[in-house]
């Protein structure tokens, strides 16, 4: 089962980042799908076609279009406990209001954040 690998040490989202948190908290996917094992794996595989598709748009929105769609993957995100994008949208959100060096920074760590979280959600879908 998916949610068997070892739990996140940090599962909050809005807390500090735990150095060891992993990039997926499996413990939140297992309670949020309520241990459903094609569930989980429905769930990441959904998560992994939008967020790619989230962060491409991004990257071709202009800034006023930025922040609705960080706004949708922060949610996404929380859903899986990809706790790391969470906060990373979060903080695009906010960039948003701030100026262009800043949202090319934040995306920047969002999509770094995201393609971490793909990679371990395609490791997972592989294995089970």
């Amino acid at each position: 089962m998916l949610s068997d690998l070892s739990p996140t040490l940090d599962a909050n989202p809005s807390g500090p980042a735990g150095a060891k948190e992993r990039p997926i908290d499996l413990v939140h996917l297992a309670r949020t799908t309520l241990g459903d094992r094609a569930l989980e794996r429905e769930v990441l595989h959904l998560f992994d076609r939008q967020a790619g598709a989230l962060i491409s748009r991004m990257r071709a929105a202009p800034t006023g279009g930025i922040a609705p769609l960080a706004h949708t993957l922060k949610g996404s995100a929380t859903g899986i406990g990809a706790w790391r994008v969470a906060r990373a949208a979060a903080a695009l959100e906010v960039a948003t209001g701030t100026g262009e060096a800043d949202i090319s920074a934040a995306l920047q760590r969002l999509a770094e954040a995201t393609t971490e979280a793909r990679a371990v959600i395609a490791d997972l879908l592989k294995a089970n």
